[in-house]
C-alpha cells in the first residue's frame, strides 16, 4: 500500500512508520521539520492545502496524527495551539482527499480516549461509552480536553467523501520502551522513587501496548467493516496504584512513595505539564475490535510491563556497549 501519515513525525507516528515500511508499504510522512528518515518526509504547514496533496491523491490510506501535544501547561497559547492544530490539520486532510482525482479507500483519523467521561463504575466502549463534559466538580483543565476531543471529532465527521471509509481512532496512551514515550517518563519517576500511588490510586489507567496499538491499525485497515469510532485500547485497564505497582515489579523497584493530589499539582508545575494525564480515570475497553475478531498479544498489563521493561534494558545495554562515531 501506500500510506501518507500526516503528523507522522512524533513517538507514535514514528512507531506506526516504522512498522509500515518495514512491511514493505509504502510510506510518506507528512512533516513541519522534515529529516532523514527511513521513509519519504514531505513537508507541510497542517493548515493549508499545498502541494503535499499530490500524495495523497492515488494512495491507499491516510493515517492522520497530527496535533500539538498535549504534555503541557494549558495556558491561553498552548490551548489555542492544542486546539487548532488539531481542527485545522484535520480539514486540511479531509480538503485535500475531497480534491483527490484517486481518492484514499480509507482515512484513519487520529482521536483520543479521553473524550469520555470521568468514571471508576463502568468502562467506557463505544456502543455504551459516555461521553465527558457531564461530569460534576471535575477541573476546568479536564474540561478542555474533552472540548478540544469533541471539537477534533467534529471537524473529523463534517467532511463527506462517499468514497473513502472513515475512521476516527480513540486511542489509550501508547507504551513503548523508546525513549520521549510515556513509558520511559514513567520509568524515570519510578527510579526515583516516584511511582507510588497518585492521589486516590484508584482512577483507572488504559493503555496499549505499542506492537498491539501498530497491530490494531493494520487490522482497522484490513477490515473494511471497521467505521466510525474505534476505541484502541488494550482490553483490561487498571486502578492507577495498581498499574504503578506492576510497573516496579517489573523493573525490580521496591520503593514507590505516594502523592497526595497537591503534590501532583506542584510537581506538574515544575514538569510544566497537567495533572490532569494521571489524575482523570480512564476506563476504556475496545468492543469493537475485540468482536470484530482481533487478538491482542498483550491484553494484561502484567505481561505487557514484563515486556516493555526487557525491551528498554535492552536498549539501554545496547547504547552502553556501542563505540559510537570515531
Amino acid at each position: 500500500m501506500k500510506v501518507v501519515i500526516p503528523g507522522g513525525s512524533g513517538h507514535v507516528g514514528t512507531l506506526l512508520a516504522n512498522t509500515l515500511h518495514r512491511s514493505g508499504n509504502d510510506v510518506v510522512v507528512l512533516s513541519r521539520a522534515p529529516r532523514l528518515a527511513p521513509w519519504r518526509i514531505v513537508s507541510w504547514d497542517g493548515v493549508t492545502v499545498g502541494d503535499w496533496s499530490e500524495e495523497i491523491d492515488g494512495a491507499d490510506v491516510v493515517i492522520n496524527l497530527a496535533g500539538r501535544s498535549v504534555n503541557c501547561r494549558y495556558n491561553a497559547t498552548n490551548r489555542q495551539d492544542i486546539l487548532e492544530s488539531r481542527t485545522r490539520s484535520t480539514r486540511a486532510v479531509g480538503a485535500a482527499i475531497a480534491a483527490s482525482a484517486r481518492p484514499p479507500h480509507t482515512w484513519l483519523q487520529a482521536s483520543t480516549a479521553t473524550i469520555y467521561s470521568h468514571r471508576y463504575d463502568a468502562a467506557n466502549d463505544e456502543l455504551s461509552g459516555v461521553l465527558g463534559g457531564d461530569e460534576p466538580n471535575i477541573p476546568k483543565t479536564w474540561m478542555f480536553s474533552i472540548e478540544v476531543a469533541r471539537a477534533w471529532e467534529a471537524a473529523f465527521n463534517e467532511v463527506e467523501l462517499p468514497s473513502t471509509r472513515k475512521v476516527a481512532l480513540r486511542s489509550a496512551i501508547v507504551m513503548s520502551p523508546e525513549d520521549g514515550g510515556a513509558f520511559a517518563t514513567l520509568m524515570t519517576l519510578a527510579r526515583f522513587g516516584l511511582g507510588g500511588q497518585a492521589g486516590p490510586g484508584d482512577q483507572y489507567i488504559s493503555w496499549t501496548h505499542h506492537s498491539d496499538f501498530t497491530k490494531a491499525v493494520l487490522w482497522i485497515i484490513d477490515h473494511q467493516r471497521l467505521a466510525g469510532v474505534v476505541n484502541i485500547a488494550a482490553p483490561n485497564p487498571l486502578p492507577q496504584k495498581d498499574f504503578m505497582r506492576e510497573l516496579r515489579r517489573a523493573a525490580g523497584i521496591r520503593v514507590g512513595l505516594p502523592a497526595a493530589a497537591w503534590m501532583l499539582e506542584v510537581g506538574a508545575m515544575l514538569m510544566r505539564t497537567e495533572t490532569e494525564l494521571i489524575l482523570k480515570s480512564r476506563r476504556v475497553v475496545p468492543t469493537r475490535l475485540l468482536e470484530s475478531g482481533l487478538a491482542f498479544d498483550f491484553p494484561r498489563w502484567p505481561d505487557a510491563v514484563d515486556d516493555l521493561v526487557r525491551r528498554r534494558e535492552v536498549r539501554t545495554s545496547a547504547r552502553l556497549v556501542s563505540p559510537g562515531p570515531r
